[in-house]
């Protein structure tokens, strides 16, 4: 396995570089959406989707057989209680996702000539997003580990990809379903952002929406083993757009 041969700085390069540019996607279309279709917020919530769905197909593709595409700690850790990678390497990658993300939405800001930092005023804070996320981040989960378990995980790209852009409209959060980009969000005032304030109920409800579909996984296919785990190639994260 390429994901077991890494040495950890490859893989840890990776998380970092693809979670910037996933940052970078979600936020960078969401500014261009709203630049180029004000007041459409329809149009708006599907330019970013689909550069969304698409952007991180090609990077899952890109990064995957280093250290696993997860760019997402929800992912990396459902990843470890399977034995797909230890506990240590889950806590290095949180890092590098987090900085990742805060530094892909340093880049998009200052691409679109903003301020390199602006907290987001955007909030999101309510019962139904709180719901969104768990369902979110539980389907995320279940896709991901049930293609790992069923010997598909070469379709985890265009799986994954398509299942957040679908994410966007069928949740009221937009499906963020990651609390790295979360962490990137709350640094951009545009259409991608959300209030710090808003952060602590979107990433506890990823946490439990984690957990949830980690018992899914583990009711649906029984005998989930470390060698199924490894066969992950992804996830990411989610996502982005703006939430009602």
């Amino acid at each position: 396995m390429l994901l077991v041969q890494s040495q950890l700085w490859r893989r840890l390069l990776a998380e970092y570089l693809g979670s910037l540019l996933l940052a970078a996607i979600v936020i960078g279309s969401g500014i261009a959406a709203q630049s180029m279709s004000p007041h459409a917020r329809g149009l708006e919530l599907f330019e970013n989707a689909a550069a969304t769905g698409v952007g991180l197909y090609v990077i899952i593709l890109t990064f995957g057989s280093i250290s696993g595409a997860h760019f997402n700690p929800v992912i990396s850790f459902v990843d470890a209680t399977f034995g797909g990678i230890s506990w240590r390497d889950a806590w290095r990658y949180l890092a590098a996702q987090l900085v990742g993300c805060s530094s892909g939405a340093v880049l998009a800001n200052v691409m679109f000539s903003r301020s390199a930092i602006a907290l987001s005023t955007d909030h999101r804070a309510t019962l139904a997003h709180g719901v969104s996320e768990i369902v979110a981040t539980a389907g995320l989960v279940l896709v991901i580990f049930a293609l790992a378990k069923t010997g598909r995980s070469s379709l985890a790209p265009a799986a994954v990809g398509a299942y957040i852009a679908c994410a966007y409209f069928f949740t009221s959060s937009t499906s963020f379903a990651n609390p790295a980009i979360v962490v990137g969000r709350m640094l951009t005032n545009s259409f991608a952002g959300i209030a710090p304030a808003s952060a602590p109920l979107f990433v506890g409800a990823e946490v439990i929406g984690g957990l949830l579909g980690y018992l899914l996984v583990r009711a649906l296919y029984v005998g989930i083993t470390s060698r199924d785990a490894e066969n992950v190639t992804v996830a990411h994260g989610v996502v982005e757009s703006r939430g009602t």
